[in-house]
């Protein structure tokens, strides 16, 4: 059994990951901004606070004491560069003051290679409106890949569509590289439910490291 820490627990992929690593026997911290807005998220195991993903005091604050860190937390309010910058930051400081050795970030599928070096994010025709989230999560890619650090980091990306947020847990899923995945038309659409399942995975059993990882059916 770990301690995790999640922060962004308040969001469909956080709400998911807090659930499985939960079931599981693992003893949960569901960071969110306000605690009063999630009084569902409480439950066996799981201890809500508040915390900010941005300030590395917070992170180091609520890490203390666990074996590993999932980033789920994301912000539309604000420039999407400037919010995962400000993020990856905090948490490699506040992570490793705390003694956290292992992070595990929910990525986007948008930022998977269509050919060598082109993230589907730079292709033409790509939505206006969807390439500033794109660049924030490319601006956290290059932060992390940048950094001196000692922690074990770790970006899935799932499929660059909407997910299923109701769909049940199959536990089925399969990884690639920073590659897009070739798209399977009998599959359905990826679930939240079992992007959590591969996070939890990779907290338990580490087979990737420093890398980005597309998820995916």
């Amino acid at each position: 059994m770990s301690r995790i820490v999640v922060f962004g627990a308040g969001g469909r992929a956080g709400r998911r990951t807090v659930a499985e690593a939960a079931a599981r026997g693992h003893r949960v911290t569901a960071v969110v901004r306000e605690p009063a807005r999630y009084p569902d998220l409480a439950g066996d195991g799981v201890t809500v606070v508040s915390g900010d993903v941005t300030g590395a005091d917070s992170v180091a604050a609520a890490a203390a004491g666990h074996d590993a860190a999932v980033n789920a937390a994301a912000r539309l309010d604000v420039s999407a560069t400037d919010f995962y910058l400000a993020s990856t930051t905090a948490l490699l400081d506040g992570l490793a003051r705390a003694g956290v050795g292992r992070l595990v970030a929910i990525g986007i599928g948008t930022t998977l290679e269509t050919a060598p070096g082109v993230p589907l994010y730079s292709t033409p025709g790509f939505p206006a409106e969807a390439r500033d989230f794109s660049l924030g999560h490319a601006a956290e890619l290059d932060a992390l890949r940048a950094a001196d650090t000692a922690i074990d980091w770790v970006v899935l990306a799932p499929p660059a569509v909407l997910l299923d947020e109701k769909a049940a847990r199959t536990g089925r899923y399969r990884t690639g590289d920073t590659r897009l995945p070739s798209a399977d038309e009998s599959a359905p659409p990826f679930s939240y439910a079992d992007l959590a399942v591969a996070v939890v995975d990779e907290i338990e059993t580490p087979k990737h490291h420093r890398a980005l990882v597309a998820v995916s059916y």
